[in-house]
């Protein structure tokens, strides 16, 4: 099914990946949309088969972007020669003082606002490793595709205007996508802890994730000088 936001046209089957799809084609507070093809996310690329690296350079990615530290990089096969690899490693970047501070919020929406305004040099870094990247797409990516990943995602789309409700519904695809995962590692659904803590702070998913929203609409995460490039780039 296709709904408004494209849903059933954005997501990308990257054998090996689970949690892949296309930012392009949501709204804009503006009455814009997202470029197809400029911005994709998606969880741990270091499954990727064969098959997997070519969708992934067929769909015209040049850009790769991992938000993992070093040590979690353990790839499958060697990366494609036409692929240049960013790392921007989130959580070594948040250091020790966030970790004691929020650490207890990580895989979670709650840790989104503290993480824009405490690590903003590691989404500043992130946003402009998107911005000036060369031609062709950029992919975000982490290990589930997530958190992490669901960070860059509403920084990058809040900074070029796109809706809040759309960054919100975004965001939420994660958990379906992500149930196979957990059944293959033997683990419960993730996403019944991320509830649990929530509840316990009395909030929504959909709050935190509206006060992020907000927070990088107002500045916060994204400078100033690399909003332009990023609108022209993700949006046109």
């Amino acid at each position: 099914m296709i709904d408004e936001l494209g849903t059933g046209l954005r997501r990308l089957e990257w054998d090996g990946c689970l949690n892949v799809r296309d930012l392009g084609g949501l709204p804009t507070t503006d009455g814009g949309r997202t470029r197809v093809g400029s911005l994709v996310r998606a969880d741990n690329l270091d499954r990727l088969t064969a098959e997997g690296h070519a969708a992934l350079v067929g769909y015209g990615i040049r850009t790769v972007i991992d938000l993992r530290d070093a040590e979690d990089h353990r790839p499958l096969l060697p990366p494609a020669a036409e692929i240049r690899l960013v790392r921007v490693p989130f959580d070594r970047l948040a250091g020790p003082e966030w970790w004691a501070r929020y650490g207890e919020l990580d895989g979670t929406p709650l840790s989104f606002l503290p993480y824009l305004t405490h690590c903003a040099p590691a989404v500043a870094a992130m946003a402009a490793a998107v911005a000036e990247a060369g031609p062709g797409g950029v992919v975000v990516h982490c290990g589930a595709g997530r958190d992490r990943t669901g960070l860059a995602a509403l920084a990058l789309l809040a900074a070029v205007g796109v809706t809040e409700r759309a960054v919100v519904e975004d965001y939420r695809l994660s958990a379906a996508n992500l149930r196979p995962l957990w059944a293959a590692l033997g683990r419960p659904d993730q996403q019944e802890a991320v509830e649990a803590l929530l509840q316990r702070h009395g909030v929504t998913a959909e709050q935190e994730l509206g006060a992020a929203w907000h927070a990088v609409a107002a500045g916060a995460g994204v400078p100033a000088h690399l909003r332009g490039a990023l609108r022209q780039r993700l949006v046109g």
